[in-house]
C-alpha cells in the first residue's frame, strides 16, 4: 500500500467515525445510550455504583474517568459529575475510538490469512465504509466495544497460533486484559474468548509438551477473572442486583417475559431473519450479495497447508458460533449480530480481490461503498426529526388537536411553541386494554391531524394478534379513517426500504415521520 493511499484511508477512517457525533441536534433518542449516560451521571469519585447493571461497569468508569482527565488538561478543574449531555458525547467519543482500532486490527487480520494481492486494501475500504459499524460508532453504547474485543482476541489467537516462550506469555497476558474488559462490558462477550482458546486449543494439540499451555491457559483463566472484579466490581459486590437484572434481560431475550419492544419477533424464524432483516442493511446490498460469491469461492478454493487453514479457522470458528447461539434467541436486534458484521466485507474483499482485470476490483469496490456514503449523509444532515418538528411549526395551525404515539424516548414533535393540543396514545396497549380502543376511537374524532412518528407501531402491531392495532393502521393509510398523508419525511435515498430493516436501524437516528390531515369526520 503506498504512502499516500495509507494517509487517504486513516482519513477517511477517521472522518466515517468521529464526523457530527453530537448527532440529534441536542436530543438523544437511543433508550441504551441514554441509560448508561444517566448511570455515569450519577457516579462521583465516592459513589461509584452505578445502580445500573445490564451492562458491566467497564464502559461506565472509561467515560467517567476519561472526562475527568480531559477536564484537568483543558480547565485544571476535576467536576464531581458529569453532566447526562457530557455522559452522552463521551461515550460516542470511545465508540468511535473503539470502531476505528477494529478497522485497524482487521486490516492487521486479513494481512495474515491470505497472500491475495490487494485483499486487505479492498477489506479495509469496506470497513471503512460498512453502514452498520459507522452507525454503532455514532451509539454511545457496548457495540464499538464488543467488535474490538472480537477483533482483537483473532489478531491475539492468530498471534498466539506462531508464538512460544516470553512472546507467548505476554500474549496470553494481553489477552486476559482484553477480554476482561470485554466481561466488564457485557458478560455475553465470552463467546467472543473463542479466537484465543482455539489458539490455544491448536498449541496443545500440536505440542508435545502440554503442561505449559496448560498452564497458560490457567493463567489466562485467573487474570481474566481478577481484572474483570477490578474493571466491573459492582457485579460482584451487589452481586443479587447483577444477577436479578441478568436474569430479566436472559428472560425478555429468549421470549419468557414479552415486553413491547419485542413484539416485532413474534414469529420470527432463526437465522433466516438475519438475513432478510439485518445483513443487507448493515453491509449495504452490493456487500451482502457478493459475500454470497465469496463463500462459494472460498468454498472452491479452500486454503491447501495447514497453517492457513488453522488460521482461517481462528477468523471464522467463533463468529459462526457465535451465530448460532445469538441467531436463535427470541430476540434479535441489529446490535446482537454487530461483533460479527465484519465477516460479509472479509468474504467480499475475498471474492474482489480474485477479479480480473484490476478495472474490475475498482469498479466493485466502488460500488460497494455506495451505500455507506448514503449511510454518512444522514449525519451531516439535521435530524430528521428536528426537520419534521419545525414543518409542523411553520405549516399546522396553531392550537390544533394532533393524535401521535407514545413509547419513543423523546415524544414528536419537539420543541414547539404553537401550542398543539398533543395526545401520545399507547399504542402498544391498545389490544390488551379495553378501555382504550373506544378512547382511541374518541382521539381520533377530535383530533385534525395524526402523527406516525415512526414504524414500531404499524410494523409490529399486525394480524389477528393485535386486531385493534391493524384495523386503525390500514384504515389510516388507506384513507377510510377520513385522514388523508400530507407529508412525509424520508431519511434516506436507499434502495433498501429501511423500514423493512429491524427496527433498531431506523428509529433511533433515521426514522421515517408521517403526516396525515382530517379531510372528514370518520371514526375507526
Amino acid at each position: 500500500m503506498s504512502s499516500k493511499f495509507l494517509v487517504v484511508l486513516i482519513f477517511l477512517l477517521f472522518f466515517t467515525r468521529f464526523i457530527k457525533l453530537d448527532w440529534g441536534n441536542g436530543y438523544y433518542f437511543h433508550p441504551d445510550e441514554n441509560n448508561m449516560a444517566s448511570a455515569i451521571s450519577r457516579l462521583s469519585p465516592g459513589s461509584l455504583d452505578p445502580k445500573f447493571y445490564a451492562y458491566g461497569q467497564f464502559p461506565l468508569f472509561l467515560a467517567f474517568y476519561s472526562f475527568r482527565f480531559y477536564s484537568l488538561l483543558l480547565w485544571n478543574i476535576l467536576p464531581d459529575h458529569l453532566t447526562f449531555s457530557q455522559s452522552i458525547l463521551t461515550l460516542r467519543f470511545w465508540s468511535a475510538i473503539f470502531s476505528t482500532l477494529s478497522v485497524l486490527v482487521f486490516y492487521l487480520i486479513s494481512k495474515k490469512i491470505t497472500p491475495k494481492k490487494y485483499f486487505s486494501e479492498i477489506f479495509a475500504i469496506l470497513l471503512i465504509f460498512s453502514p452498520g459499524l459507522i452507525q454503532f460508532s455514532h451509539f454511545g453504547t457496548t457495540e464499538s466495544i464488543l467488535i474490538f474485543v472480537l477483533a482483537i482476541n483473532t489478531l491475539l489467537g492468530l498471534l498466539i497460533l506462531d508464538s512460544k516462550g516470553i512472546r507467548l506469555v505476554n500474549l496470553v497476558i494481553a489477552s486476559s486484559l482484553i477480554n476482561a474488559a470485554g466481561l466488564a462490558t457485557k458478560i455475553t462477550s465470552v463467546i467472543l474468548i473463542g479466537p484465543v482458546l482455539l489458539a490455544l486449543l491448536l498449541l496443545f494439540i500440536r505440542s508435545r509438551n502440554k503442561v505449559p499451555i496448560i498452564l497458560l491457559t490457567q493463567l489466562f483463566t485467573i487474570i481474566t477473572i481478577v481484572l474483570y472484579a477490578a474493571f466491573s466490581p459492582f457485579n460482584i459486590v451487589s452481586r443479587k442486583e447483577f444477577l436479578s437484572t441478568m436474569g430479566y434481560e436472559t428472560a425478555v431475550a429468549t421470549g419468557k417475559i414479552p415486553v413491547f419492544y419485542t413484539s416485532q419477533f413474534i414469529g420470527t424464524r432463526p437465522y433466516i431473519y438475519q438475513f432478510i432483516h439485518i445483513f443487507p442493511y448493515v453491509n449495504g446490498l452490493p456487500v451482502f450479495l457478493i459475500a454470497i460469491l465469496g463463500i462459494i469461492l472460498f468454498i472452491k478454493k479452500f486454503p491447501k497447508p495447514i497453517d492457513q487453514k488453522y488460521k482461517w479457522l481462528i477468523v471464522l470458528a467463533t463468529p459462526l458460533i457465535y451465530f448460532l447461539y445469538v441467531g436463535q434467541l427470541y430476540t434479535k436486534w441489529t446490535r446482537f449480530m454487530s461483533p460479527i458484521f465484519f465477516i460479509f466485507p472479509l468474504l467480499t474483499a475475498y471474492f474482489i480481490s480474485s477479479l480480473r482485470p484490476n478495472g474490475l476490483k475498482i469498479i466493485f469496490t466502488l460500488i460497494c461503498v455506495i451505500p455507506g456514503f448514503v449511510f454518512l449523509y444522514r449525519y451531516l444532515q439535521k435530524d430528521i426529526r428536528v426537520t419534521a418538528s419545525e414543518w409542523v411549526d411553520k405549516n399546522i395551525p396553531e392550537k390544533s388537536i394532533v393524535l401521535s404515539e407514545a413509547g419513543n424516548v423523546i415524544n414528536f414533535p419537539m420543541g414547539t411553541t404553537r401550542g398543539y393540543d398533543i395526545n401520545n396514545f399507547d399504542f402498544y396497549k391498545l389490544d390488551e386494554d379495553p378501555n382504550l380502543p373506544p378512547k382511541l376511537t374518541d382521539l381520533v374524532s377530535d383530533a385534525d391531524y395524526i402523527f406516525v412518528p415512526s414504524r414500531r407501531i404499524f410494523k409490529n402491531q399486525y394480524g389477528p394478534r393485535f386486531p385493534h392495532s391493524d384495523k386503525y393502521y390500514r384504515r389510516l393509510f388507506s384513507g377510510a379513517l377520513g385522514f388523508r398523508l400530507i407529508k412525509t419525511f424520508p431519511a434516506d435515498l436507499v434502495i433498501l426500504n429501511p423500514e423493512n430493516a429491524e427496527e433498531t436501524w431506523t428509529v433511533f437516528d433515521r426514522p421515517v415521520i408521517r403526516i396525515f390531515q382530517k379531510v372528514n369526520g370518520q371514526a375507526p
